[in-house]
């Protein structure tokens, strides 16, 4: 895809998708795919470019939010000990056209409810190691075969299971998804898939939007607002990806 046509909307779009993701402990890779998707980028750059995009993003997140004092390793190597090789072979395993379309529209839609709906806390509760390795192996798969770090699946879950407040379960998904993205390009470079182009503008355009949104969401309020009408975009695009796959059946 070239950024010679659309290139500053396109930049702009990058920034406030990795500031809305950033917020809230996320890489942003459902956001770029749907940019990309829009964009008519081929679904192997896509994904390519999306997991790049994620561990850039969902580092300075990490970073940000560890340096705040709300990353916790026990809370946080249950979910990735068993993601790591499941987002592996998601990443190796080969997706026909029409069910990575589906795969993709069920990703979108599961980051606009997310996105959308802003809980309030909840008491926290103990977390089952079991149910986390089991969690972690499932996530971690769909992430590496749609191409995303797996955060949009792994936050609701912690939140509504009531298993850590909202800051340190941003901080335990951009663990997450930093290792599952990294797992998902591991793979995708074993099966010669791993397709990248101009990166250079994307990233740096995503570096300083995740900047500004890792600092908002580890120091002041969550930008609520922002994450809605991201949330629009995404659904708008996971209606649109799904009513293809129907179509095609």
């Amino acid at each position: 895809m070239s950024l010679a046509q659309d290139g500053a909307v396109l930049l702009v779009l990058v920034a406030a998708s990795a500031a809305a993701y950033a917020s809230v402990g996320h890489g942003g890779a459902s956001a770029y795919l749907a940019l990309l998707s829009l964009a008519g980028a081929d679904p192997n750059l896509m994904s390519t470019s999306a997991l790049v995009l994620n561990v850039l993003v969902a580092g300075v997140a990490l970073i940000t939010y560890a340096r705040a004092g709300h990353l916790s390793g026990r809370l946080t190597w249950p979910f990735v000990v068993t993601s790591v090789p499941a987002a592996y072979v998601g990443g190796f395993l080969t997706v026909s056209t029409r069910a990575y379309g589906l795969l993709l529209g069920v990703a979108l839609l599961a980051a606009a409810l997310r996105l959308w709906w802003t809980p309030a806390e909840h008491p926290q509760k103990p977390l089952s190691s079991g149910v986390a390795l089991a969690a972690g192996a499932a996530i971690g798969l769909l992430s590496g075969l749609v191409g995303v770090g797996g955060g949009i699946f792994l936050s609701p879950l912690m939140i509504l299971a009531g298993w850590a407040g909202t800051r340190q379960t941003a901080a335990t998904s951009a663990a997450f998804i930093v290792v599952n993205s990294l797992a998902g390009l591991g793979g995708r470079a074993a099966r010669g898939a791993l397709v990248v182009g101009n990166l250079a503008p994307l990233v740096a355009a995503a570096f300083l939007g995740g900047l500004v949104g890792a600092w908002a969401g580890a120091h002041r309020l969550l930008p609520a607002h922002l994450r809605r009408i991201l949330a629009v975009l995404l659904l708008f695009v996971a209606i649109k990806n799904l009513g293809a796959w129907l179509a095609a059946r």
